[in-house]
């Protein structure tokens, strides 16, 4: 069974920093592509960052130069760090994973901003 399971959401003040963390069970965690997608109340879910098999990232244009996508295969996890956190952070992170036709999301972690 394929799991991924996020942490380190919570609250924190603008300006600020979190990391978050995904660690995936069931699958052969090196060969998959890993992305964070976050996604608010009422809109789509939208792409973060993305880092390859082969750890090529690509970031969306609202985060980039604040957050760093990271993986560590030997712990079947990768990261989201984020620093300069903006109001407009706020929402539910996801964990996704991808090989081929394979796909698997997490069960998302909350970060919020306060101004």
């Amino acid at each position: 069974q394929v799991r991924l399971v996020e942490s380190g959401g919570g609250l924190v003040q603008a300006g600020g920093s979190l990391r978050l963390s995904c660690t995936a069970s069931g699958i052969f965690f090196r060969i998959n592509d890993m992305s964070w997608y976050r996604q608010t109340p009422g809109k789509q879910r939208e792409l973060v960052a993305t880092i390859t098999s082969g750890g090529n990232t690509n970031y969306a244009d609202s985060v980039k130069g604040r957050c760093t996508i990271s993986r560590d295969n030997a712990k079947n996890t990768v990261y989201l760090q984020m620093n300069s956190l903006k109001p407009e952070d706020t929402a539910v992170y996801y964990c996704y994973r991808q090989f081929r036709a394979f796909t698997e999301w997490g069960q998302g972690t909350q970060v919020s901003v306060s101004s």
